[in-house]
């Protein structure tokens, strides 16, 4: 054990035993850092127009809502337990900040109902030029889309996922896909296989994209210095791949498809 980890334990014990402010104000600023780390993850999969400052004071109020919820004998690491408050403040503060045009989210669920019914029909993923065609635009265009689209992409990660086998939020699943979670239930063993077999049919780029972002949690641009290509080029193969998932398991299970 770390001393700072050790530190932090001994400061939880004291607040869990008086409830002191000042105690409570110090383990607030040791916390502090991570909800920078998580704003600034999550800015990188948004448009420029969305401030890291606003994520983090939108983060901070997640914190806080942690430390007030927060019961030691929960079994759960505070990291852990904060950082779903974290991000949930954030998500939920983009969407009452609500930045997209319905004309945007419209184009959004048309790119995934056409994935669903082009790759369906061709029995493998459809590459950038067969999309293209089927929306009836250019090549130019769907990569346009795609940079427009990154934000909607990332919220629909946290909308409910409903399939025949389970449910759950998208988001989190591919991260459990990747690790290889069994579950705790039948019904979630379903859908993670199902959801195991969507990342496995990817194109390896998008694949490999899927499990720097979700599972390493790189930002798209580390990804993009690890594989040689530019931060725009991660983020339209990161949103493709995410709206790829929506379109196989609606084709499949039933998906909702959200409303990216």
């Amino acid at each position: 054990m770390s001393n700072k980890t050790a530190e932090l334990n001994t400061q939880w014990q004291v607040y869990a035993e008086t409830g002191n402010a000042a105690v409570r104000e110090s383990l607030i600023l040791a916390y502090a850092p991570l909800v920078k780390q998580m704003a600034g993850h999550l800015q990188m999969g948004l448009p420029a127009a969305v401030e890291i400052d606003d994520l983090v004071g939108y983060g901070m109020l997640g914190l806080l809502d942690a430390f007030s919820k927060y019961q030691p004998h929960m079994g759960v690491r505070f990291e852990h337990y904060a950082a779903m408050r974290i991000r949930g403040a954030m998500l939920d503060g983009l969407r009452q900040n609500d930045w997209a045009p319905r004309s945007l989210r419209r184009q959004g669920r048309r790119i995934t109902q056409t994935l669903a019914e082009l790759e369906a029909k061709l029995g493998r993923s459809a590459t950038d030029q067969e999309i293209a065609a089927a929306l009836e635009m250019s090549v130019a265009e769907l990569h346009a889309t795609l940079n427009d689209l990154r934000g909607l992409a990332l919220l629909s990660l946290d909308q409910p996922l409903e399939t025949e086998a389970g449910s759950g939020v998208l988001g989190d699943t591919i991260a459990h896909a990747l690790e290889g979670e069994p579950g705790e239930r039948y019904e979630r063993q379903e859908l993670l296989a199902e959801l195991a077999a969507a990342i496995d049919a990817l194109p390896e780029r998008e694949r490999l994209i899927v499990s720097l972002y979700y599972y390493e949690e790189l930002t798209l641009k580390e990804i993009g210095a690890v594989l040689g290509i530019s931060e725009s080029r991660v983020c339209q193969l990161n949103t493709r791949a995410v709206l790829r998932l929506r379109a196989k398991l609606a084709a499949v299970s039933g998906v909702d498809r959200g409303e990216a």
